[in-house]
């Protein structure tokens, strides 16, 4: 290789250095390395003629051949010559220290290549830098910074020489007077410190092993004495820092006296510092330097220092430390390390002044304290041993802190103490209490989001996370603490401020004692006489079950609390483990398994009051019963603001009275719980009544006694002095005291022994309800009543109603006081806002009554009336669930949850109210008593009234049939009417009502059945198929919903007596105007469908029904109702077809949906749908499809319109077909219908609608679309689903129908067409062919490219056309029209692909076709030309040799052109063909020398841009290969080049030029001039490509083959391309010109 030449390239990439593309300068410096590693004597060379030759050279230039310089040396030190290695320092040396003034980019470069030839050739290093530095002359600032570098970079070199730079710089410091300069010294001196400290630190692998400390300390010395006294002062920020830094590495290398001597001076001096610069990393280091060389000489004077020293070092620990920010982390920890080092010498001053500090309260203090407290715990132990006691009493201040961030360090040093043995010493449980505390942190609740986050911030949550950790950890990993925390953490369980905590506390306590247990210790058994501190078992007991009663509150505390109870059994009470250990663990599956929504909250408190009851039973000692029923209503007070917990614990109470046999101490703990109870509270009140009712069962009399009592107490008197402990009693809370006593009879009448509560009802019980509800009779004036007693008395009525219903079953009973209480109730009912449900007064109103109402005697009718007119309308009316009512003054407002509640037992309530009317009369006329007073509701406008009366009635239903015993034969009279009203329900919008709407049918069937005499296990067929229909309703589909509708009334109409047919049938016209359009629809199916079944036996009402219909077709705008209604009149029209289609196609277009359910209707019939098809035939035939009109007279162009008469009558043709029914004439007429609308499909494309002055929407028909609808349509009904599928993933409607797209659209048709129905074809092409001779050009291009399709496959053959389609393609090449001429050419490429075997027989017209395509004049999107090649590359597969063999080079020098062609169909069709052409070639010389002519441009296309191209490119290549010559490169092109498999270009092109070179090296000339001609290609791929084709030829050239080369050409046409516009053409460019070396 020329040596011009490869410098020619350097050149270039020097040139290009500095290039605006940061990828294209990555690839030029890349190359630079490589030429520079191959040769670098020789690039170094020119890049030092480069930056001599051009001084004026930007800087960023200059830097980047410096950097190439530096990379090369870097590498390459040890083969680049001494000679270079002199010049080149000598260049950077001279490039460093031209300019005087700073440029830190480009001096620096230079002085990273002077630092980089350091360390090798340190001596020629500093001979070229001495020389710089002069004594007395102040040096260049990166002479010093070079000095600098090298010492850190290459110490054991540097070291030696230090000495004597010292010397000569230090008179230099004096003359420096420029801050830049002293910075630069003063970071050389540090530098220099640094690298002799670690000289001596290493002195084992040192060259010279004599150096000692002492060799520099007189230099540093005055070195320093200059920094210090002088240029710390300096104003200058950047400097301060450095000198300070140099200070604190020079101080290890002064003389001990020295040091000593300047000490005093130096601590201050640093420490003023801080003040001064924000950077304190720097300045904690340099310190921490001082403070070690200092201890480490055993300085005396240090001790003087201590009290500054202390004071600032305590500033920077208590800085805030943000761990996103490093430098201020790095701070802290050196900061800390001036603390160890400080506690080694002088560890009393400073626990004192830590502790002393501690004190104050200021919070960044603190912070900083406690930080330095847990440091010197974890790094000093010995040290701090005897200071124990000390901190432990001094921390007591801060834990008192109220910061969350003080707390935090709290919690570290509580635990880093815990590991060094403080928590066992006198005071260690504050800090265990400590931890407890914050563990029972309540979550932290922000109002607004503050805007500036501090990143020391401390959540609750992260506090309390934090401490839940830290006692797990105490617990696990410090052994000696188990007996500090074993029994002391049960003291933290039971106060009500420590309950957020429960949690880990038990899980401790768990680890704990099971540990103790497992280890049989006896300190596992408390003593609790002894542990005064802790609360009693029985209290223990209650804490934890109450816990477990809401396992899901206070962080999850039910499992936890539920273990612990088991493992503390025998400490509790020896009875109690057997008990424990075989009820607990069921419990805690339980729990795992359960969510808190998923959790039956009654179930699971019934379990634990089960637990409880069984544990005293198993305890028998009623002494420890009675203390614990004691202890359990003194505890009542902790849960003063948890009331639902306090509810639970008065049934525990009342549970262990049960138990109790002491009489005296049931009533004394009666009369607490009684007086202490906050009657306030409706949950509380509630709470006091079960418990009360729970004693009862065993204490009957007892508490009847005590109730009464405490009626006539204090308690009710309203003088305030009776009361002066308590606050004054006002009418209101005696009023809520009364609450409780009613609410309280009610469960004492629930619980108590059924053998002995009736005599008591009357007598006892209620008369004092009612003298404490303050009326003489029940009764009057209740409307004023306090809402609470009001709920307290339905309440309690309720539950007695119940108590008697459970006790009359044994003993018969009249209830003498049912009507006047059932009043009562009512008037409280009424007495509730209608339009809203607050409160739970109608639920607990109809519950009581349904209780009632099954006592004797019965209410009266005119009761009964009055009941169920009140309790229905005032439950049906309320608003929905949703609506959230106004708020008033005094009134909470529910949440969402509460009121859904509410309105669910209020529906529940009416319900059963309901049956138990209903069980008082079951017969016809009793369900129709109920009846009437719902039916209104059932066609209401509101979702939710329908809902609640459907649902109700259902309900009564199914009870009327469960309850049905039928004496005698009874006609059931109202069934027309109910079903009438129900039926249409069916299908009403909402699923539930349709869903209970079919249950209502199926049970009033079912009570017909029952009525005809059936037994009650008769199962109708008819009947039972009703429920099935159900499911089938859950679909909204009306479809589904119709037929569901038809199928209920063939049931109904077979099991309806006659006489009752027309009652339903007048129902189902009112049905037709329901509220809901859902139920008209129904109504008309149920009606069509009667009529059909039973329409004979109502002939006179025939009339009147069609007069009915007609009317109402105008007004119903329900699509389905008019699709029912259409049906009905086709029946009537069917037998005047010709007017009813002449009707119909005189409607105006489009159709309105009237007119089209009017045609599709007429599809029902197939003779009907048959005659109509036939008609529109012949019309479509012979009437013109359109007309040329002027677009405008101003503007000349003609518009297409299509005539009216044959688009009405394929708008017709697309209802009709749109009716399944029509199935069976489209079959039969398939090829007419077919070709017919294929046909009307290509003469509507692009045709405008006709316009319609007196009907707007006219314009917005689209006329070819409604050709092609029904065409889809058609091929629908004749079951082509295959075609219609392939049609519909190809999009081919949409094409067919759009001008420009409609051929392809065709030809899908008939892709679609040939592959999945082939047999219909036949038909079908005989049916197309007069059309081809058509005078309208479009239908032509249909047609054609319809048979042109056709032949691309082989059915053609097998169904004997191909002689038909051929002839008719021979024709078509000679039509006038373009289009067809294309279509025909390409219909004669496709034979290739349909019928192979057959193209022999053709080959003579194809080849003559194909080659007068090719040089088509008229063609002008080359369209034609493109086919033929395409059609010549597919007929050349299956052409015999002799048949090809003479016209083979003719057509490849006819391709050749179009391989550069800018059509990328055309390039792709061209190189498809070469490669089809290359089998008749093959073996003989000259196609071999064309296949190499065009291999480079098929070889650089593998880049094209299109992704076609790049496979035809593959395809070509890869049947060529065996022509080409080369084994080597046949097996590369075979293995590489598949169409679907990515291709890895580079390394492809780089194995291509070996086998080119080593297998036609004679032809490298040739291939590189052709690649050459490619760096002018349009494309940048191509560019690029070539680009990279040269530079792997270049690189794997070996020297013998360069003479083929002509390198001046290449590195010219590289140099070019170098400033291409494309920056990946220059990147590769340059990667080219790598290779040359």
């Amino acid at each position: 290789m020329d040596d011009t030449d490869v410098e020619q390239v350097t050149l270039a990439l020097l040139d290009a250095a500095n290039d605006k593309d940061s990828e294209v300068q990555d690839q030029v410096r890349k190359s630079m390395l490589t030429l520079g590693k191959q040769q670098p004597d020789r690039v170094l060379a020119m890049c030092q003629d480069y930056l001599l030759k051009h001084p004026k050279l930007v800087v960023s230039h200059r830097v980047v051949v410096l950097q190439t310089i530096e990379l090369i040396v870097g590498c390459r030190i040890e083969e680049i010559s001494a000679p270079r290695i002199k010049s080149i320092i000598s260049l950077a040396s001279e490039e460093m220290t031209r300019s005087k003034d700073v440029v830190p980019d480009w001096q620096q470069a230079a002085s990273n290549i002077l630092v980089a030839v350091g360390n090798k050739h340190i001596n020629d290093i500093m001979e070229e830098i001495l020389s710089k530095f002069q004594p007395g002359v102040l040096p260049h600032f990166f002479v010093v910074q070079t000095l600098a570098n090298l010492s850190d970079s290459n110490v054991y070199g540097m070291v030696p020489f230090l000495n004597a730079i010292l010397g000569t710089m230090l008179p230099m410091l004096a003359m420096a007077k420029q801050d830049n300069m002293k910075w630069v010294f003063s970071s050389a001196l540090c530098h220099f410190s640094d690298s002799i400290l670690e000289y001596l630190a290493n002195l084992d692998k040192a060259p010279d092993p004599t150096v000692r400390k002492d060799t520099f300390s007189g230099e540093i010395y005055a070195a320093f004495d200059i920094l210090f006294n002088n240029w710390l002062q300096s104003r200058e920020p950047k400097l301060r820092l450095t000198v300070g830094e140099a200070v604190g590495s020079m101080c290890h290398l002064m003389a001990s006296d020295k040091l000593e001597e300047q000490l005093p001076r130096i601590i201050p001096t640093i420490v003023s510092l801080y003040k001064k610069n924000t950077e304190h990393y720097v300045i904690s280091k340099s310190l921490c330097q001082v403070l070690e060389a200092s201890v480490n000489m055993g300085s005396r004077v240090l001790e003087t220092q201590l009290d500054g020293l202390l004071l600032t070092l305590h500033q920077q620990v208590s800085a805030p430390v943000d761990y996103s920010d490093p430098p201020t982390v790095k701070n802290h920890n050196e900061v800390l390390r001036c603390f160890s080092l400080l506690a080694n010498s002088f560890p009393d001053r400073l626990v004192m002044y830590v502790l002393q500090r501690l004190e104050n309260s200021n919070e960044r203090s603190r912070m900083g304290s406690l930080a330095v407290l847990r440091h010197l715990i974890n790094s000093s132990s010995s040290t701090m041993e005897s200071k124990k006691l000390l901190i432990l009493a001094s921390i007591r201040q801060p834990m008192a802190d109220h910061s969350n961030k003080v707390k935090k360090r709290v919690v570290q040093v509580i635990s880093a103490m815990a590991h060094h043995g403080y928590l066992e010493l006198e005071g260690g449980e504050l800090l265990v209490r400590f931890i407890v505390q914050n563990c029972a942190l309540h979550d932290t609740y922000q109002s607004h989001q503050r805007a500036t986050s501090d990143p020391e911030e401390v959540t609750n949550e992260a506090l309390r996370t934090m401490c839940d950790s830290t006692l797990h950890l105490l617990t696990t990993t410090v052994g000696r603490l188990a007996d500090v925390l074993w029994p002391k953490l049960l003291y933290y369980l039971t106060p009500s401020q420590f309950s957020n905590a429960t949690t880990p506390l038990c899980k401790s306590l768990i680890v704990l004692g099971n540990k103790k247990k497992s280890n049989q210790e006896p300190s596992f058994k408390i003593d609790f006489t002894q542990e005064v501190n802790l609360p009693s078992p029985q209290t223990l007991m209650i804490r934890l079950l109450v816990n477990a009663a809401f396992p899901f509150n206070s962080r999850g505390h039910g499992p936890p609390s539920l273990s612990l109870l088991q493992i503390l059994s025998i400490n509790i009470h020896p009875k109690t483990e057997t008990v424990w250990e075989k009820e607990i663990p069921p419990l805690l599956s339980l729990l795992e398994e359960s969510t808190a929504e998923s959790l039956d909250k009654k179930k699971w408190d019934e379990k634990l009051l089960e637990l409880l009851s069984q544990t005293l039973t198993s305890i028998e000692d009623d002494k420890w019963v009675c203390q614990f029923a004691a202890e359990a209503t003194r505890y009542l007070s902790t849960y003063n603001n948890a009331l639902e917990e306090k509810s639970f614990l008065y049934r525990c109470i009342g549970v262990t009275l049960q138990q109790c046999f002491n009489k005296e101490v049931v009533k004394k703990q009666l009369q607490e719980v009684l007086l202490a109870a906050r009657h306030n509270d409706a949950i509380e009140r509630e709470g006091v009544a079960m418990g009360v009712g729970l004693c009862a069962n065993s204490h009957l009399e007892g508490t009847l006694a005590k109730l009464d009592e405490f009626g006539k107490s204090d308690a009710f008197k309203k003088s305030p002095s009776i009361f002066n402990l308590l606050k004054e009693r006002n009418e209101v809370e005696v009023e809520k005291v009364k609450s409780t006593l009613i609410l309280c009879y009610g469960h004492v009448a629930l619980n108590a022994p059924p053998e002995k509560i009736l005599s008591r009802i009357d007598q006892d019980i209620l008369r004092c309800i009612s003298k404490h509800f303050n009326t003489k009779v029940l009764g009057i004036k209740v409307e004023t009543k306090d809402l609470t007693m009001k709920l307290s008395l339905i309440q309690s009525v309720g539950l007695i109603a119940k108590a008697i219903s459970r006790c009359v079953k044994k003993q018969g009973y009249i209830f003498s006081r049912k009507q006047e209480l059932i009043t009562v109730m009512l008037d409280f009912m009424k007495s509730e806002p209608s339009d809203s449900l607050k409160t739970p007064v109608r639920p607990l109103v109809m519950t009581t009554c349904a209780n009632l109402m099954s006592l004797d005697p019965p209410l009266s009718e005119n009761e009964s009336f009055d009941l169920l007119k009140v309790c229905v309308n005032g439950v049906l009316s309320l608003p929905p669930d949703t609506h959230t009512p106004e708020k008033t003054k005094d009134e909470e407002i529910l949440d969402p949850k509460q009121r859904k509640v509410l309105y669910r037992d209020t529906l529940a309530a009416l319900q059963e109210l309901l049956r138990s009317i209903l069980a008082r009369d079951p017969s016809p006329d009793g369900l129709q008593g109920i009846f009437k007073h719902i039916e209104s509701w059932l066609g209401s406008v509101h979702d939710h009234e329908r809902e609640r009366a459907i649902t109700a009635t259902s309900n009564l239903l199914t009870y009327y049939l469960e309850s049905l015993t039928v004496k005698c034969m009874v006609s059931f009279h109202n069934l027309g009417a109910l079903l009438g009203r129900l039926s249409p329900r069916c299908s009403d919008p909402l699923p539930a009502v349709r869903a209970a709407a079919v249950d209502c049918l199926y049970t009033l069937l079912s009570i017909q059945l029952r009525y005809e005499g059936f037994s009650l296990d008769y199962r109708d067929e008819g009947v039972e198929g009703l429920l099935p229909l159900k499911e089938a309703l859950e679909n909204p589909d009306h479809s589904v919903l119709y037929k569901t509708c038809s199928d209920l009334t063939k049931v109904m109409s077979k099991r309806l007596p006659q006489q009752q047919l027309t009652t339903l049938v007048f129902m189902l016209f009112e049905g037709l105007v329901d509220s809901q359009a859902n139920c008209c629809r129904a109504s008309s199916v149920i009606l069509n469908t009667l009529l059909k079944n039973r329409g004979a036996g109502l002939q006179e009402l025939v009339p009147e029904m069609l007069e009915v219909l007609h009317v109402r077709l105008q007004s119903i705008t329900e699509e389905q109702v008019r699709v029912a209604v259409g049906q009905t009149v086709l029946i009537l029209a069917s037998q005047h077809l010709q007017t009813v289609i002449n009707t119909l196609v005189n409607q105006p277009l489009p159709y309105d949906s009237w007119t089209s359910e009017m045609w599709m209707a007429m599809g029902a019939d197939p003779i009907v749908a048959n005659q109509i098809m036939e008609m529109v035939m012949e019309k479509l035939v012979i009437t013109a499809p359109y007309v040329d009109k002027k677009e405008s007279m101003m503007r000349g162009g003609m518009t297409k319109v299509a005539t009216n008469q044959p688009l009405a009558m394929t708008c017709g043709l697309k209802e009709l077909l749109l009716n399944g029914q029509a199935q069976e004439p489209a079959v039969s007429l398939f090829p007419q219908l077919f070709s017919c609308l294929t046909v009307r499909l290509g003469a509507s494309v692009g045709v405008m609608p006709p316009k319609d002055n007196n009907h707007k929407h006219s314009g917005s028909l689209h006329v070819a679309g409604v050709a092609a609808e029904a065409l889809r349509i058609l091929l629908a009904r004749a079951q082509l689903d295959e075609v219609m599928k392939r049609l519909d993933e190809d999009d081919a409607w949409d094409a067919m129908k759009e001008l420009n797209t409609h051929v392809t659209g065709v030809t899908l048709l008939a892709r679609a067409m040939a592959k999945h129905a082939g047999p219909r074809l036949p038909a079908i092409v005989e049916s197309l062919c007069p059309s081809l001779n058509n005078i309208y050009e479009c239908q032509r291009i249909t047609v054609t490219a319809f048979f042109s399709e056709l032949l691309n496959h082989h059915v053609a053959t097998e169904l004997m056309l191909i002689d038909v389609l051929m002839n008719n393609m021979m024709e078509r090449i000679s039509d006038p029209c373009c289009t067809v001429r294309m279509l025909a050419v390409r219909g004669l490429g496709n034979i290739a692909v349909g019928s192979p075997e057959k193209v022999n027989k053709y080959a003579k017209e194809l080849l003559a076709a194909m080659s007068s395509g090719m040089e088509e004049k008229d063609d002008p999107g080359k369209l034609i030309t493109l086919e033929a090649m395409s059609g010549l590359s597919k007929v050349l597969l299956h052409l015999d040799k002799n048949n090809v063999h003479l016209l083979v080079v003719y057509i490849f020098m006819k391709i050749r052109p179009f391989l550069e062609s800018d059509n990328d169909d055309i390039r792709c069709a061209s190189i498809l063909l070469m490669g089809n052409l290359s089998k008749f070639g093959s073996g003989e010389q000259v196609f071999k020398d064309q296949i190499h002519n065009v291999l480079v441009s098929l070889l650089l296309h593998l880049v094209d841009p299109n992704a076609q191209v790049v496979k035809a490119c593959k395809y070509a290549m890869r049947v060529c290969a065996p022509v080409v010559g080369s084994e080597q490169i046949t097996a590369m092109f075979q293995n590489h080049l598949h169409e679907d498999k990515s291709l890895h270009y580079g390394e492809f092109i780089n194995d291509l030029t070996k086998y080119l070179i080593q297998d036609f090296p004679g032809m490298l000339n040739f291939y590189h001039i052709s690649v050459i001609q490619f760096f002018k290609s349009n494309w940048a791929e191509v560019r690029a490509a070539a680009a990279m084709f040269i530079g792997f030829l270049l690189g794997n050239i070996q020297q013998e083959h360069l003479s083929h080369l002509n390198m001046g050409t290449i590195s010219k046409g590289l140099v070019v391309l170098l400033q291409d516009p494309d920056p990946v053409v220059r990147a590769k460019a340059a990667e080219a010109m790598g290779h040359f070396h």
